[in-house]
């Protein structure tokens, strides 16, 4: 393995592109889809600590997803719309909230947690 890939493995820098590509598709939806490949990707072969960034991100796509879905169906008794903006909110949350410990390299405490 190169020096180059050696530190980039260990730094978060592919991390933090999954959380930068997760915030754009709430404009561009396919970038969530490239984000979840590159968290199944690089999360074989993360340290530990980054190994859990990689794991709350995979469960951020698909919590987020089974939320919208939710929202979507629900939308016409109204309370849907709450559901969605719920959902948004959870999503940049979760989102600066893994970004905010990555900046400090520090692992995630709960990475299978449903809320934040």
């Amino acid at each position: 393995m190169s020096e180059v890939a050696e530190v980039q493995k260990s730094n978060g820098s592919n991390a933090k592109v999954v959380y930068i590509l997760y915030l754009v598709s709430l404009i561009v939806g396919v970038t969530g889809i490239v984000g979840l490949v590159m968290a199944y990707v690089y999360k074989a072969d993360a340290p530990g600590w980054l190994k859990t960034h990689y794991q709350w991100q995979i469960r951020t796509f698909w919590m987020g997803l089974l939320y919208t879905v939710i929202g979507l169906f629900t939308t016409m008794i109204l309370i849907g719309y709450l559901i969605l903006l719920f959902n948004l909110v959870w999503f940049i949350i979760r989102c600066i909230k893994g970004l905010s410990a990555l900046e400090k390299r520090q692992p995630l405490p709960d990475p299978t947690s449903w809320l934040f």
